[in-house]
């Protein structure tokens, strides 16, 4: 069993394809095969099942990828630890962040990296929490920031930063009179939600049991009424269509033309942002850098968190 073995399995269990994976490893297609061939009839087990357009991982298959993930990304850091000096700073950090944070976050982040870190840029993948979730396992991230909860093993979770929901409605609505709205009003309107899939429209349904259980039903306008985007349902809003909940970062200086923004009732329901990476993910100090960008990134109407982290 060599590394470049491990290394091999792991490409063809992230790209489903054999041919792709010999081509992110830079070999040909035959060696590939061969190595996986081999490392199989050594451990006396079928890691993957042939056939088909799509290479499926088997069970046992799984649980071998994911250790070799780790052996080796512990094989990573013994040549990091070789070099007294290596500064981890330096060099792309690959960041995951959900869609309904990265376009509001991430212009305010960025800046605030450079001026702590500017040798160590960001590559940057928008996507759903699962999605993250499995390119992390897989080490195809080196850290994501998504919302709570976020239940998975083997992984360190620090809080970010608590951020408050607010209502947004159309101009003219009777709501933008109100000093405040309780969740229970929900029900009475016609919400615009994110498309299944999205995290933060879970986290909307939860503030209103009365609005969830209409939208299970199926049986109003706002049931047909979802948007891709935050900013697609946003235009939805303004163009009168109904209203919408929203996280606080995500209300920007031009929405007073199109919506009016009314605060939730205190206690307003909200949700925690997490980093999150792996714990044998040795640049620790790539990550707590990171963390401390988002204090310096000035995010309007939230409360930053310097708790330790959640460990799973």
């Amino acid at each position: 069993m060599t590394l470049t073995e491990l290394r091999y399995i792991v490409a063809v269990a992230r790209e489903r394809h054999f041919g792709r994976a010999a081509q992110s490893c830079f070999v040909s297609q035959p060696t590939l095969s061969i190595a996986i061939k081999k490392l199989e009839d050594e451990l006396g087990i079928t890691l993957f099942e042939r056939g088909g357009q799509e290479v499926a991982v088997t069970e046992i298959g799984e649980r071998i990828i994911e250790q070799s993930q780790r052996v080796l990304e512990e094989a990573e850091a013994v040549k990091r630890l070789a070099g007294e000096h290596q500064n981890e700073l330096a060099g792309p950090l690959k960041l995951g962040v959900i869609f309904t944070i990265s376009p509001y976050l991430l212009p305010k982040l960025i800046p605030a990296l450079r001026i702590l870190a500017p040798d160590m840029p960001l590559i940057l993948e928008e996507n759903y929490t699962s999605r993250l979730a499995e390119m992390l396992k897989r080490g195809e991230v080196d850290a994501i920031i998504v919302a709570d909860p976020f239940e998975e093993t083997g992984i360190e979770a620090w809080p970010l930063y608590d951020e408050p929901f607010v209502v947004a409605t159309p101009k003219g609505h009777p709501w933008e009179k109100q000093q405040a709205i309780q969740p229970c009003q929900l029900a009475e309107e016609s919400v615009l939600l994110l498309t299944q899939g999205n995290c933060f429209r879970d986290q909307v349904l939860q503030t209103c049991s009365e609005l969830s259980a209409r939208q299970n039903h199926g049986n109003n306008l706002a049931s047909a009424l979802q948007g891709s985007s935050l900013n697609t349902i946003r235009h939805m809003v303004a163009s009168g269509m109904g209203v919408t909940v929203m996280p606080a970062t995500s209300v920007g200086s031009g929405d007073e033309s199109l919506l009016s923004i009314v605060p939730f009732d205190s206690p307003a329901p909200q949700r925690r942002v997490l980093l999150v990476t792996r714990k044998q993910f040795f640049r620790k100090k790539a990550i707590e850098t990171l963390r401390q960008a988002v204090f310096r990134s000035g995010l309007p109407d939230v409360v930053m968190l310097e708790g330790e982290p959640k460990l799973a």
